[in-house]
């Protein structure tokens, strides 16, 4: 059986077949888990990325780990600005963020994944909300993709206050 984990510190030192990023739609870098990643990875990540096209909100792509070491695959996904929605609008974005990265870790033959909380920086989701649609989601699609491989999901939290908040949702 699957297991959803929380774990608080720096996802780009997370040991996970795959490590997701909360990107923006070009691909091409910016603040927060974003650039953390982006700066870990490495020129190799800017470069493969130019080549994608960029990415829809909801949607993910996936991209080699480059010098993060401690990943095998990243995968970008888009996530919505949240005062740019209406709140169900919002809601299933974000939910589409979880399933479609899940997805390509399946198809990835990843055996786990570590996701940061998307939305919840400079997007303005708020945390606790975003922490149910994320809990809810993983849960849902480990439901629906028994036989998928996908063993371990790890909610990386950036603080202790993140951490709390996903420990919420998940008990």
């Amino acid at each position: 059986m699957a297991e959803i984990t929380v774990w608080q510190g720096d996802i780009t030192t997370f040991s996970a077949d795959a490590i997701v990023n909360a990107a923006n739609s070009s691909l091409l870098g910016g603040g927060g888990v974003d650039g953390a990643i982006h700066r870990a990875a490495g020129p190799g990540l800017l470069a493969e990325c130019r080549g994608l096209g960029g990415c829809a909100t909801g949607e993910a792509v996936i991209t080699g780990a480059h010098g993060i070491r401690t990943a095998h695959r990243i995968i970008h996904t888009v996530g919505p600005v949240y005062r740019s929605h209406q709140p169900e609008e919002a809601s299933r974005l974000l939910a589409s963020c979880y399933r479609r990265s899940l997805d390509l870790a399946e198809d990835a033959d990843c055996a786990s994944a570590a996701f940061p909380a998307i939305s919840t920086g400079v997007y303005g989701y708020p945390p606790a909300e975003a922490a149910r649609v994320a809990v809810t989601a993983v849960r849902s699609w480990l439901d629906e993709h028994p036989g998928s491989g996908v063993d371990r999901v790890t909610l990386v939290a950036h603080s202790s206050a993140d951490r709390a908040v996903l420990e919420a949702a998940l008990a």
